[in-house]
């Protein structure tokens, strides 16, 4: 059994880089189609430590009455034998929290968005949803009250309505246009022509800030409670990183940013700093006396000019 786990998730960690070309070309269907094969990946990744197992079909799922997140002592390794990413983590995030989280490449900041987003279950400690362990959580209404956006935003072949409403098919015209205004991409969709343009291979080339505003836009005319953003801004200025930001902060959403500045933790009430045993959380001026590794991103960070 462990030998097919392993080849399948092989396989299918191969055909990834093609997938991702294949969104543009198969519209909603390959976002789909993407989506379900990267779950089905994680699903078969080889046996961890006494790991978590997701509710099949038929076990009893439930539906949290509140998005507080909650992480005591929770663990996670990327294989057998291997290092925990994430080790004895415990964190506190009630509805409506802005947290910002910092850390060396590696660090677990990536692995950590995609446990509070459900898409891997923790091998150690307990994560919950409004008190509920999320691998009972029911799938419907984690998908529609989380979104994670990745570095690595899609916009598929449609037209701009069809990308933003992505998340939301029954949003309004007025609706998506106000969320495109709050993030600062309503100049983008103008430029487009407006949310009949099309996109994708039937449109213009965008640039990675461009598909980053479009995936931004869409995620906030979304439901979602809880917005997980992965350097999701890397590629726009810090103007319009900080309208983003302050966009989902406004709606009262809990924010979890992963931070590719240092204004993203000034503007944060509390920074969680990922360095193993020495992981941190506070606010930026406790941890710059508290924690030698912040210190030093905020120095790098400040002598690169990266505001």
């Amino acid at each position: 059994m462990g030998e097919l786990l392993g080849a399948t998730s092989y396989l299918i960690s191969g055909v990834a880089p093609a997938l991702r070309s294949l969104v543009a070309v198969l519209g909603s269907w390959g976002v789909q189609l993407a989506t379900v094969l990267g779950r089905l990946s994680r699903s078969t990744a080889p046996a961890r430590r006494a790991p978590a197992r997701a509710p099949g079909p038929d076990a009893f799922a439930r539906s949290p009455r509140s998005p507080d997140l909650s992480l005591v002592d929770v663990g996670y390794a990327y294989g057998p034998g291997a290092a925990p990413v994430i080790d004895g983590l415990s964190l506190d995030l009630p509805a409506g929290s802005h947290l910002t989280v910092v850390g060396p490449s590696g660090a677990g900041k990536s692995t950590l968005t995609t446990l509070l987003a459900g898409l891997a279950a923790p091998d150690d400690g307990r994560l919950t949803l409004g008190g509920v362990p999320v691998t009972e959580v029911d799938r419907a209404w984690l998908h529609r009250e989380v979104t994670l956006i990745p570095q690595e935003a899609y916009v598929f072949t449609g037209t701009v309505r069809d990308n933003l409403r992505y998340l939301t098919p029954r949003a309004r015209d007025a609706d998506l246009l106000a969320s495109a205004e709050a993030v600062g991409a309503r100049a983008l969709v103008d430029r487009l022509g407006g949310l009949d343009a099309p996109v994708g291979l039937d449109g213009p080339p965008l640039s990675s800030g461009e598909r980053q505003l479009v995936a931004l836009a869409r995620a906030h005319v979304s439901p979602a409670s809880v917005v997980l953003l992965d350097e999701a801004c890397c590629h726009l200025d810090p103007a319009a990183e900080e309208r983003a930001e302050r966009a989902f902060a406004a709606r009262g959403t809990t924010l979890v940013v992963v931070a590719h500045r240092i204004s993203s933790a000034l503007r944060a009430p509390r920074v969680l700093v990922l360095d193993g045993e020495r992981t941190a959380i506070g606010t930026h001026a406790q941890l710059l006396g508290e924690s030698p590794l912040y210190a030093d991103l905020v120095g790098h960070w400040v002598a690169a000019g990266t505001p």
